[in-house]
């Protein structure tokens, strides 16, 4: 049983017999009352959203996830595919559960697939990864003080914001969480 104080960003907790992952907490103290953390998960089965606050003595469950390397090996008719590293063991996600994840995925990247009850249920980015660029407009010299960008395409059709030095066939490094651009390769 977890409590208020151990429920943070990327935990897997347990309500309902359904898997939530927490994406957002604020912890609210008022003058009076006692403390509150408020949440807001993610269900890692139908991918809706939940906001739920907890009181100071409050717990809850944490899910029984197992977690598992894998690779991405392709997609097909809208399905993607990935394959266990340790077993070959294949995992099969429709589209709609890979979501924003799918800007990512280039073919032998590795990931974590979690497992819920023996089922797989959703899949864990590292949280920088390397992608090529395939589109970029030359850079404008101009008003140049300060942090100018352009936007740039990568090899999956991810747009992100890059600096003006980056060009067609350089690779990036891009953050997975908040999709930024981080460095050059």
């Amino acid at each position: 049983m977890l409590t208020m104080s151990e429920i943070k960003l990327g935990t897997v907790i347990s309500i309902n017999d359904q898997p939530y992952v927490v994406t957002f907490t604020q912890h609210i103290k008022k003058a009076r009352s006692g403390a509150t953390l408020r949440t807001k998960l993610k269900n890692l089965i139908t991918g809706s959203t939940l906001e739920k606050s907890f009181a100071g003595g409050d717990h809850v469950e944490e899910a029984d996830i197992e977690r598992k390397s894998a690779t991405f090996l392709y997609v097909q008719e809208g399905r993607f595919y990935f394959m266990d590293t340790e077993n070959f063991e294949q995992y099969e996600f429709a589209a709609d559960a890979i979501g924003d994840y799918r800007g990512y995925l280039t073919e032998g990247l590795g990931i974590t697939v979690l497992l819920y009850n023996g089922n797989a249920v959703s899949i864990e980015l590292p949280k920088k990864i390397t992608l090529k660029v395939v589109s970029a407009p030359p850079g404008v010299r101009g008003d140049t003080s300060g942090n100018v960008t352009k936007t740039v395409t990568l090899e999956t059709g991810l747009e992100v914001r890059a600096p003006l030095f980056i060009k067609d066939g350089d690779s990036i490094r891009v953050n997975t969480d908040s999709g930024e651009y981080v460095e050059r390769a």
